[in-house]
């Protein structure tokens, strides 16, 4: 875990920047490399709507949430890719199951 949804974005160019996007990743919020999830979304626009990288994981200090966000921006904008929205949906490990399991229980009485 975490995961990175790549929103609107064409796959060969997700593809070729990969292996940077989950090195960089790994080495900010220092977790194995193998735990980094790369996905694309492909997607039909209604609207407007501009190309976004969502970020699910868990909770850190907010200086590594930062630094995160300025790598990824600073990589789509060395390929030209301006206006990027980057945001972050935070998981809760007392919500958040494996095999029917919450990865931590709730403190408290249930």
């Amino acid at each position: 875990m975490p995961y990175l949804r790549f929103k609107g974005f064409p796959a060969p160019f997700v593809e070729q920047i990969a292996p940077a996007v989950v090195d960089q990743f790994a080495s900010i919020v220092d977790i194995p490399k193998e735990k980094v999830k790369l996905e694309l979304l492909q997607v039909l626009q209604i609207t407007n709507t501009p190309l976004s990288v969502e970020i699910m994981m868990f909770p850190r200090a907010q200086r590594l949430h930062d630094d995160l966000a300025a790598a990824i921006h600073d990589l789509l904008f060395a390929h030209d890719y301006r206006n990027v929205h980057i945001f972050f949906i935070l998981l809760s490990p007392e919500l958040y199951y494996k095999e029917g399991k919450p990865l931590q229980v709730f403190p408290g009485p249930r």
